[in-house]
């Protein structure tokens, strides 16, 4: 297999892809976030309830990509990201068309089914056309792309909403979303590894088992739930508690605030090539401890001193996440898609559960129960990291013995 090198023009035009890959996947996917309020308000429905709006995306999405994993073996990555792409678009297009919140849950549902196509293929196509010291690289410009999409999304949304209507801030971004697809297709290098003509279905749960059974690719898919679980918690609640006293913000402030995701643009690349330059997992551990203070400085009542502690906990955790997905890849020694897959599964089955228990907290704890939480999860993570870490050190000690 021919891999794709740094400093080729097929090297150039995948990292630009898959920036607009992450773009467009992440602004479908959470379009929806800043407008709860919106959703609790017209349709009259609780906070948790509006949360569902992003929940059955998330939820329906993590099952779907396992699918998505093996079926792309049969019609090839690139080509089911493409669909996967279209498909998301024309149904963010169809959600603006919404007249019931019953309607509104079942199109974003069914979004959640189609948009499965990218996040399940994308770390496994980076896995296996790149090398090693160039896939962090690539993951990191895959994930700029997921924060610059969820800012953008949330920002268009925000400014359109209060502009005209949240129902026309989805029919413009689904339709910009439509022609990045297609510029995607064409800029996206042809995959080299060749597609099977037929996939033994009877295969597939082995291929998900012998991940399952390893212990330090578990730790990974247990930080991807705990990482997503915190983050969508965070950016679900802040609305709710920006727009009563003593903020009282607009649609449009709010969806300013989600400027802050260019901090994780940032830190995606810069911790990934920190991390190849110190160490995978010290530099994982700063990036949770970074995710963990920003938490905490949310707690302040003053505007421009929580809108720090939002951008702080955004810095961390793209840092955290673009390096636990590059791990993944690189642990799966075979069928990487699947190990992709079931990272992914964990990672957005913590957005929906626990993106909708943050709303418990919020309804009975205000934002300081969010905020403890929040810190509860992401101490969890901390102590994974060191029992992952102290694992991989002591496997490589006995590798270099010769013990295996």
């Amino acid at each position: 297999m021919n891999l794709i090198q740094a400093g080729t023009k097929e090297f150039k035009r995948a990292k630009l892809a898959f920036l607009i890959a992450g773009l467009v996947t992440f602004a479908a996917i959470y379009t929806v976030q800043p407008t709860l309020p919106l959703f609790s308000k017209d349709f009259h429905v609780s906070a948790p309830a509006a949360s569902l709006t992003l929940s059955f995306t998330t939820g329906l999405l993590s099952f779907s990509m396992l699918a998505a994993a093996t079926l792309s073996e049969k019609i090839g990555m690139k080509r089911i990201m493409v669909i996967s792409m279209v498909l998301t678009s024309i149904l963010g297009i169809l959600t603006s068309l919404s007249n019931s919140f019953m309607m509104l849950l079942i199109l974003r549902a069914l979004l959640g089914i189609f948009v499965a196509g990218v996040p399940s293929i994308a770390m496994a196509f980076i896995g296996k056309e790149f090398s090693p010291k160039d896939s962090v690289m690539i993951m990191g410009f895959y994930i700029s792309g997921s924060s610059i999409g969820g800012m953008t999304g949330r920002l268009f949304t925000g400014l359109l909403t209060d502009l005209f209507s949240w129902r026309l801030a989805f029919a413009a971004i689904g339709v910009i979303s439509l022609g990045l697809s297609l510029f995607f297709w064409y800029t996206l290098p042809a995959s080299s590894t060749p597609v099977q003509r037929k996939v033994e279905w009877k295969s597939i749960w082995p291929s998900y088992k012998m991940h399952l059974l390893n212990k330090n690719i578990n730790y990974l898919f247990i930080l991807g739930f705990l990482l997503m679980g915190s983050f969508v918690t965070m950016y679900n609640y802040i609305g709710f508690s920006l727009m009563q006293p003593p903020f009282n913000l607009s649609q449009t402030i709010i969806g300013l605030i989600f400027i802050v995701y260019l901090f994780g643009t940032f830190s995606s690349i810069y911790m990934g090539k920190k991390a190849k330059q110190y160490g995978t997992y010290l530099v994982l551990k700063m990036s949770f401890m970074i995710t963990i203070t920003g938490t905490v400085i949310t707690l302040f009542p003053h505007l421009i001193v929580k809108i720090i502690g939002i951008s702080i906990f955004t810095f961390g955790f793209f840092a955290a996440h673009s390096i636990v997905s590059a791990l993944v890849t690189e642990h799966a020694k075979e069928n990487k898609a699947q190990a992709s897959s079931l990272y992914l599964l964990f990672y957005y089955l913590g957005s929906s559960f626990v993106g909708t228990l943050g709303g418990y907290f919020w309804n009975h704890f205000s934002w300081i129960g969010i905020i403890a939480f929040l810190c509860s999860l992401l101490a969890a993570g901390f102590i994974l990291i060191i029992k992952c870490s102290t694992s991989n050190t002591t496997i490589h000690i006995l590798q270099k013995r010769k013990v295996f």
